[in-house]
């Protein structure tokens, strides 16, 4: 099936705030605690990213950052558009991105296994050459399969929420938070700190974090549903759930505002070396959990094939 011309969608670019990383720790140290008993938030360089338990494809997540949003939960629900195929090796040469690295949450590449499928994004360019970290989970019968792409397959389908970076070492925002006392999950807790401090003036982040201890529930999508899904019940009840065990991998973004771009406010997806993966939910271990995440701070946001008509399903 042919992918989407890049030429013919539209594709808008607009600002983010981009506060002092200091600044942004602070935020959060004041914020946390509200939400987990154990928090440690700093601004330092990035270990090798490569390296176990993170497992990326390139060193860091730095270098002229940016969101990329593409396409949106309309193409998938109430019905699938099958039309809706990008390729996204492809994506950054029309960006004209080289050195790149593209993490983050999305639909996988269902012509490829001929099934829907949840896509780990984790994809890096450089000198034209495509390394391939992708990873991609789908369930059938009610069990789960995870398995890595190859180079040569670099589509990604209907929607997608990915950080943009040149993948270099460089100082990002580390945050480390160990039992939860509060009711939102890791990411939720860390956007609402940043909306209820910086208000209208929308800061947008993307990157990686770990689950070393607990577990977690996350949704994999089973095939795409005959019949039209017309409600967040109706999502959840076509959604297969699952208790996934650390450690995870997880990759994605966060935005504090829609900047009338009709963007998903955060989205991430995990993988990890025992199989386990799909889309993280909150955690189901509160007393024992331990997140581990390291975040860049993007410069702008890029929103690529919105859909002409859109509604709130399916973004939890």
């Amino acid at each position: 099936m042919a992918s989407i011309d890049y030429t013919t969608v539209e594709i808008k670019e607009k600002p983010l705030y981009t506060p002092p990383l200091e600044e942004i720790v602070e935020v959060l140290s004041r914020s946390l605690p509200s939400t987990f008993e154990y928090v440690s938030v700093t601004a330092e360089e990035s270990p090798d990213l490569t390296q176990a338990p993170y497992n990326l494809i390139a060193p860091g997540l730095t270098g002229d950052a940016k969101l990329v949003e593409l396409g949106g939960p309309p193409y998938l629900v109430p019905l699938v558009r099958r039309d809706k195929i990008y390729d996204l090796a492809a994506l950054l040469r029309h960006l004209r991105r080289d050195p790149a690295l593209l993490v983050g949450a999305g639909a996988g590449p269902w012509p490829y296994l001929g099934v829907n499928c949840e896509g780990i994004i984790n994809l890096r360019v450089e000198s034209g050459r495509v390394q391939q970290g992708s990873r991609v989970v789908s369930v059938a019968d009610g069990s789960y399969r995870q398995q890595r792409l190859p180079d040569s397959e670099t589509r990604t389908a209907l929607l997608g929420n990915y950080l943009l970076s040149e993948g270099k070492p460089g100082k990002v925002i580390k945050v480390v938070a160990k039992k939860r006392i509060g009711e939102a999950n890791f990411i939720t807790a860390i956007r609402e700190a940043l909306k209820n401090h910086y208000g209208d003036k929308v800061v947008g982040l993307g990157g990686t974090f770990v689950l070393r201890e607990g577990s977690v529930r996350h949704h994999v999508m089973p095939d795409f549903s005959a019949s039209a899904l017309r409600s967040d019940a109706d999502v959840d009840r076509w959604l297969t759930f699952h208790e996934m065990r650390a450690p995870i991998t997880h990759v994605g973004t966060l935005v504090t505002g829609d900047m009338e771009l009709d963007l998903r406010v955060q989205h991430f997806h995990g993988f990890s070396a025992h199989g386990d993966g799909g889309h993280y939910h909150y955690d189901t271990t509160p007393g024992a959990v331990h997140y581990e995440g390291y975040f860049s701070l993007a410069r702008s946001v890029i929103r690529i094939d919105p859909p002409a008509e859109t509604h709130q399903m399916g973004r939890d």
